[in-house]
């Protein structure tokens, strides 16, 4: 009972002197003058530093003019959730790729240590709620993490030299084994400003496409691999010849023939993060220059549909003023209505020009950042200018053919489990015959219920060949009369012109046979009157 209550009268005059020590703080605080209050914190901070044996070095999370996340932040993170979170307390937990283990990570205000050669570190996780009422464009109260690190200071040469390397390592190989590929897509303008926020959104990309399940002849698609292999090994190569460390793909081809799934493919063999980026959402080059700088190294920035992304050769601006043109029957409050949407219209829309994007794809600025692939699609590569597609900027140019019977077999394989069959050899027969992509292919070899067999897909695959052979046949017939009938009214209207043509000079023979006679007859009139003249005279 005495040794309780001599503990009970220890924390009552514990907390007194704290609450005297608060106490003392705040009158100083508040009646201290400001000069002689930074003079006393000068001196203690001295004396602080003479005494204390602890060097402190912070990490934040977002730094730089850019406001993004810092690299070293990152590696750190990883690093501490790799090696130093066995002892800690207060942990943050997140799903790996395959969604059945979990990564976890230090949560914030908590502590853990760590021992390098000899020397103990501490690491410490710490997040700030800045107080701010002021108005501002940018929110007024934003979460600041950083991660502190303490060590004592006879350590500082080995903590700053080899720890913070072997951090930086370990923290490495640990994301990259950690690694989840996002999908990005990038944000309207008016959505960049702010602390923290960013130029593009993500989600985790999980597209199953590798190029053991994509529709392709073998051949083709070892020369693929082999391509970006030797690509992602040629950091030195690019480095001797002076180019930035940077591939660019064109794929074309049918709509349907597996220009996304290449993508994912590809994607998925080396492992890199996508950046599908929309033109259409990008105000001008000056934004597009910042949204490439915004990029990670080892990522795919991906414009799809290019042709249709951008009118980036002004041929759509001619055929809309020709339309206008020709709209001549509109009332005056129409074409006020029309100038107004107009005028919204060319504010809204995007400015990027084609010198801008030829430079976001191999100018300068195609410099900021390492091992980057660009791939372009179109449906239409006739519509492209030269200059965007030409070799050193789309280095490799894929066609996506229709399916042919070696792509037929990998989707075979993949839909009904199939390496061989008795119909295959009707299909080899009628693919050579007949263009069909590889998505109506995949579509018709999916079965729809349980009760449908690898054979019935496989007929039912046969039946849609046939169809679209009929199609193609009746299409092409169709295209045959119609040069027909535009050879045959060419003639007919030929025929009409020569027609009219010989009619024209018929007419004008005959007018001109009437002129001769008029003269001959006037000149026969003449000669009679100069005969009875003569025979007058001579009477």
């Amino acid at each position: 009972m005495l040794m309780s209550m001599s503990l009970g009268d220890f924390f009552l005059q514990i907390s007194s002197a704290v609450g005297g020590l608060a106490m003392v703080i705040v009158l100083f605080r508040d009646h201290v003058p400001r000069p002689l209050r930074d003079l006393f914190q000068n001196y203690y901070g001295k004396l602080a530093r003479l005494v204390y044996p602890y060097v402190q070095i912070t990490f934040p999370e977002y730094t730089g003019d850019w406001r993004k996340k810092s690299d070293l932040y990152s590696h750190i993170q990883s690093y501490l959730s790799g090696k130093a979170t066995t002892n800690a307390k207060k942990l943050k937990a997140d799903s790996l790729r395959d969604a059945k283990s979990l990564l976890l990570s230090m949560d914030d205000n908590e502590e853990v240590t760590d021992e390098f050669q000899g020397a103990k570190i501490w690491w410490y996780s710490k997040m700030n709620v800045p107080r701010n009422t002021s108005l501002s464009i940018y929110p007024a109260s934003e979460e600041r993490r950083f991660y502190r690190l303490t060590f004592h200071k006879r350590h500082r040469d080995l903590i700053t030299g080899a720890y913070i390397q072997h951090v930086m390592d370990v923290g490495k190989a640990t994301a990259v084994s950690n690694r989840r590929r996002k999908l990005y897509t990038n944000n309207l303008s008016q959505d960049w400003h702010g602390y923290k926020s960013t130029k593009w959104s993500h989600v985790i990309f999980e597209h199953p496409a590798t190029f053991d399940t994509l529709a392709m002849e073998p051949e083709k698609k070892q020369e693929i691999t082999s391509d970006l292999k030797k690509f992602a090994q040629g950091k030195e190569y690019y480095a001797k010849i002076g180019k930035a460390w940077k591939r660019g793909y064109l794929l074309h081809g049918p709509p349907g023939t597996g220009k996304s799934t290449m993508i994912a493919a590809i994607a998925n063999l080396m492992n890199y993060d996508v950046y599908d980026l929309e033109l259409t959402t990008v105000k001008d080059n000056s934004e597009l220059r910042k949204l490439l700088i915004d990029t990670s190294s080892k990522s795919i920035i991906v414009i799809e549909d290019i042709d249709c992304s951008l009118d980036l050769t002004g041929q759509r601006k001619e055929a809309k003023k020709k339309k206008k043109d020709d709209d001549g029957d509109e009332n005056e409050s129409d074409l006020v209505k029309r100038a107004k949407k107009e005028e919204e219209d060319k504010k809204e829309s995007s400015k990027v020009t084609l010198s801008g994007l030829l430079n976001f794809i191999d100018g300068i600025w195609s410099a900021c950042g390492q091992e980057r692939i660009i791939i372009f699609t179109t449906n239409f590569l006739d519509k492209l200018d030269p200059a965007l597609i030409r070799r050193g900027r789309m280095d490799k140019h894929i066609e996506m053919s229709y399916c042919s019977f070696q792509a037929f077999k990998v989707l075979a394989k993949n839909y009904l489990e199939l390496e061989s069959h008795h119909l295959f050899d009707e299909i080899e027969v009628m693919l050579k015959e007949t263009n069909i992509t590889p998505a109506d292919v995949a579509e018709n070899l999916m079965p729809k219920s349980s009760k449908e067999t690898p054979e019935t897909c496989l007929r039912s695959l046969i039946k849609a060949i046939k169809e679209a052979k009929e199609e193609a046949e009746k299409k092409k017939k169709a295209e045959e009369e119609e040069e027909e009938t535009k050879k045959k009214k060419a003639k007919e209207e030929e025929e009409e012109r020569a027609k009219k043509k010989a009619g024209e000079e018929e007419e004008k023979t005959k007018d001109t046979a009437k002129s001769i006679t008029k003269d001959v007859v006037k000149e026969n009139g003449k000669m009679e009157e100069a005969v009875q003249e003569e025979v007058s005279q001579a009477k």
